[in-house]
């Protein structure tokens, strides 16, 4: 079977009788790296990130066994974005605070609060987006990132006319 053949076979999978869209199929293979069916190309672990961010229903199926090994791979996203040398989300006690609750009663009600608290702060932090749009008519997230898009272009155009006005090796000529 061809790969356009197999992106169309997985594009087709992705719907059931009902119209209903079933999630995106992302398969790991055995030398470690993620497949995307739908997109018919390997993906990285900042694929899968975009993808959660975007809101992307999808599953990850281990190739060899076809077991659902999802979570694993959200948690290898989490690990390299509190890795990357930023300022980490969970602190240390909070990850040991964490680890110590697997094997006690408490497992389970633990990971419920956790998945509440985190819902309800985003639905707390959307309503009160919401309230500053509805009272003052403006997203202020939206505002920030076109503030920051346009101080990004005026410093742009600053730092090319500084750079065309230089003599010498630091001037852009045309001839670049």
């Amino acid at each position: 079977m061809t790969t356009k053949a197999k992106g169309k076979k997985a594009k087709r999978a992705q719907s059931d009788t009902s119209g209903k869209t079933e999630p995106r199929v992302i398969r790991k293979y055995p030398n470690r790296r993620l497949y995307d069916t739908v997109e018919s190309r390997y993906v990285t672990l900042a694929d899968v990130r975009r993808l959660v961010i975007e809101r992307v229903d999808f599953v990850v199926l281990d190739r060899k066994t076809q077991q659902d090994i999802t979570r694993n791979i959200l948690l290898q996203v989490i690990a390299e974005q509190e890795g990357t040398g930023g300022e980490a989300l969970m602190s240390r006690d909070f990850l040991s605070q964490v680890i110590r609750s697997y094997g006690t009663g408490l497992q389970d009600f633990v990971g419920r609060y956790l998945d509440e608290s985190i819902k309800h702060f985003a639905r707390e932090q959307r309503e009160l987006r919401d309230k500053f749009k509805n009272v003052v008519g403006l997203d202020p997230l939206e505002s920030v990132t076109n503030l920051a898009q346009k101080n990004y272009q005026r410093w742009k155009a600053l730092q090319e006319e500084v750079f065309s006005r230089l003599p010498g090796p630091w001037s852009r000529s045309d001839k670049e």
